[in-house]
């Protein structure tokens, strides 16, 4: 360790003394609880055990399950011995599962009970892995998590730089490949500065995590609030009527939600009448009219954001009330740049490029220098959205650049190559455009105008279906139009623009 270094495990001892009988942990499910003190004893004795099965620095160990105590003791574990965490998202299908785990190259997997079948499909595409694991109790398949908690808890901690690799989260697919952004100790601990400053977050404060934990929201958020020596309530699924529940009874103070989570609760909340008061602050994606009901019900606070995977969840952030519809203004680590086609800096006003630097930005993308550089040209990173900022330096979100289209259904990120790419697999589909649209559920919703092949029959729906059985469910479309001819542009190219204009109207 450098003089001036800093790791996750590092927080992790030093809450052990400062937070030592303060309670750190909190299962909704079973009633689990660790203090600080009792959540080293337990890192230190899973570090000690991954070790005894010779995961080393740099290793990978690849995680597929629900939020549980056992999975972010993992994290912990993973820092102390220098290993990097590849959480994997439950929502894919099983191909992706399989691309994405065979991308990081993990040599340890561990498996939630109802995922562990998707993992047996996949083994023996899996050369890197070594050995299985259960996040639960164990089973003719899988290793039994408690195995590795059985010893005296001394390891021998690895000689780690605050730049050194933490985790590894697959982003949206683009052009139909996800990319795994690598984001190191100094990534997390930034984030959690951020948004305990600009949240006003302390040890007094309670979170409610139902984001899951292979999502920066959900894992920064978990983090975070440990990093405050706050008091982590862990979901392994979202219920409105279980958080209304939680946030009265626990006083619940702050969390991170996707729409459409927070109207739900606040539905909730009119049937049973439950205090919400306690929740001073949420953060997140929704609606205008369901931030300004949260507000009005609460007192509290809703605080806008723009970030993403690569610029460790934020790059500008502030409270919803000082500039509605805008996205926050710069972190005070962090300095983001408007850039046109040319890499020149755009006026005030104008829309461009959003690019950033600092120690928010992640270390690049696993595997892919080409990418890595390309994304990091003129020492910048470039994210790929564009915005504006006004006069009083409010950032403005105003999409993606046509190289990087994503749509947002529900916080979650879709590219549209991905979701073209498995629609042409069907024999019955010609040409196809999949663009985002207006949704009064997730925000954004997902479109595809399809020209069918001559003489073919098609529905909507078994469109639909062929898609949700490919790729994961929540990338499928929810409208499909079928049209005789797409318009083109004077190359012969389709001309999304066009069709987006003709078709992507209130649906």
């Amino acid at each position: 360790m450098g003089l001036y270094d800093f790791t996750f495990y590092d927080l992790i001892r030093c809450h052990a003394l400062s937070f030592g009988d303060r309670l750190a942990w909190l299962e909704v499910e079973d009633g689990r609880t660790l203090t600080y003190l009792q959540f080293k004893e337990h890192t230190d004795r899973l570090a000690t055990g991954l070790q005894e099965y010779g995961i080393k620095k740099g290793e990978r160990i690849g995680v597929l399950g629900k939020n549980s105590l056992e999975y972010f003791l993992l994290f912990g574990a993973a820092a102390a011995l220098g290993a990097i965490v590849l959480p994997i998202n439950w929502r894919l299908s099983e191909d992706e599962v399989c691309y994405n785990l065979g991308d990081g190259g993990p040599r340890m997997v561990f498996a939630g009970r109802e995922y562990q079948a998707v993992v047996n499909k996949i083994r023996g595409k899996l050369p890197s892995v070594e050995t299985f694991f259960s996040l639960e109790q164990g089973s003719e398949d899988f290793l039994d998590y408690k195995e590795l908690m059985d010893n005296s808890g001394s390891f021998e901690p690895a000689e780690l730089s605050i730049d050194d690799g933490f985790v590894i989260i697959h982003t949206a697919a683009v052009a139909g490949r996800p990319r795994g952004a690598l984001l190191s100790h100094g990534n997390v601990l930034h984030a959690d500065m951020h948004f305990a400053y600009l949240m006003k977050i302390t040890a007094e404060d309670v979170h409610l995590n139902f984001l899951p934990l292979f999502h920066v929201g959900g894992l920064f958020m978990a983090t975070t609030c440990f990093h405050a020596g706050a008091l982590n309530l862990n979901a392994s699924k979202f219920d409105a009527a279980k958080a209304a529940e939680l946030i009265e009874e626990k006083k619940v103070s702050f969390m991170m939600i996707f729409s459409p989570m927070l109207s739900s609760i606040l539905e909730e909340n009119e049937k049973k009448g439950r205090d919400l008061g306690s929740l001073r602050a949420v953060t997140g994606i929704d609606s205008p009219e369901t931030i300004e009901k949260y507000q009005k019900v609460t007192g509290g606070t809703f605080y806008t954001l723009y970030g993403q995977t690569e610029t460790s969840c934020l790059a500008s952030f502030g409270p919803y009330n000082d500039r509605p519809g805008a996205a926050g203004r710069m972190l005070p680590l962090a300095e983001v740049r408007l850039v046109d086609d040319h890499g020149q800096p755009v006026p005030t006003g104008k829309v461009g490029e959003i690019t950033m630097r600092g120690p928010m930005v992640f270390r690049g993308y696993w595997n892919l220098p080409d990418d890595t550089d390309y994304t990091f040209r003129d020492g910048w990173h470039h994210t790929g959205d564009l915005g504006r900022f006004d006069e009083r330096g409010f950032l403005w979100y105003a999409g993606r650049k046509a190289e990087k289209e994503l749509i947002k259904p529900g916080g979650e990120n879709v590219y549209p190559a991905e979701v073209e790419k498995v629609i042409l697999q069907h024999p019955a589909v010609e040409e196809v455009v999949v663009f985002g649209v207006p949704d009064p559920k997730w925000k954004e919703g997902i479109k595809a105008v399809c020209k069918l092949k001559k003489g073919e029959r098609l529905d909507a729906r078994a469109l639909i279906d062929f898609v949700g059985e490919r790729i994961a469910r929540y990338k499928k479309p929810q409208y499909v139009d079928f049209v005789s001819e797409l318009p083109l542009q004077d190359d012969g190219s389709i001309d999304r623009e066009k069709v987006k204009e003709l078709y992507g109207g209130k649906q």
